[in-house]
């Protein structure tokens, strides 16, 4: 811009001169319109040079750029996809959890159901023969009854259901429940000296207290 603005300044000046003053200056002319030239090419060239070094001009500069891209948006894929995945198999597996939780709330009792059938068994051919015989046995029937009940009894201990009977035994406020206190000199006092019901523990966890009647020391006379 400065080198057109001085060569119209000139051309300007050698209006009114003389033909070897217009000679003279033309040359001089010339040769600023020439130096402007080259300056204007050494710009171009500086430009051309710069954006060649910050990769903005070539034919060959969007191939690397495209790389990078399709490279990011394929391993962005590829993350989705593991996402996808590993989400399936989480629903699956809590699926799976769910229903294997429920069949274990649902059949929780299946052993125990099965050993004590064996005892409804016994109980029900007990029951039939006296029903078949009328003038049974009372001595069979009483033994067919206590065999009845140490099956019971071993069935419910494969299963950690233990008995608590306290007769004769300290009072034990954890696992035993007092109707009432009766005067005795035939027992310690605090001693239980009669079950009214037996209690019950599940793998050592209370399930019934033994309910009893407790000695006490008898009244003074």
């Amino acid at each position: 811009m400065v080198g057109e603005r001085e060569t119209d300044r000139l051309e300007q000046e050698l209006e009114g001169q003389d033909a070897p003053t217009q000679e003279a200056a033309t040359e001089v002319t010339e040769e600023v319109t020439v130096e402007k030239e080259g300056i204007a090419a050494t710009e171009v060239e500086e430009t051309e040079a710069t954006a060649d070094a910050v990769g903005l001009v070539g034919d060959d500069t969007p191939e690397p750029l495209t790389d990078l891209l399709e490279e990011a948006r394929a391993k962005a894929d590829e993350n989705w996809d593991q996402l996808l995945r590993v989400r399936a198999e989480m629903e699956n597996l809590k699926r799976r959890q769910a229903n294997e939780l429920e069949k274990a709330h649902k059949f929780a009792l299946e052993g125990f159901v099965r050993e004590l059938l064996q005892v409804r068994d016994s109980l029900e051919l007990g029951h039939d023969a006296v029903q078949q015989d009328k003038g049974a046995d009372i001595a069979k029937i009483r033994e067919g009854a206590e065999l009845t009940l140490k099956l019971f009894a071993d069935v419910m201990g494969k299963f950690g259901i233990e008995r608590i009977d306290p007769q004769g035994e300290p009072f034990d406020p954890a696992y035993h429940q007092a109707m009432t206190m009766q005067p005795t000199a035939d027992a310690a006092p605090n001693t239980v000296v009669t079950v009214i019901q037996k209690g019950y523990l599940l793998n050592g966890r209370l399930m019934r207290p033994a309910t009893v009647i407790v000695a006490a020391a008898p009244a003074s006379e």
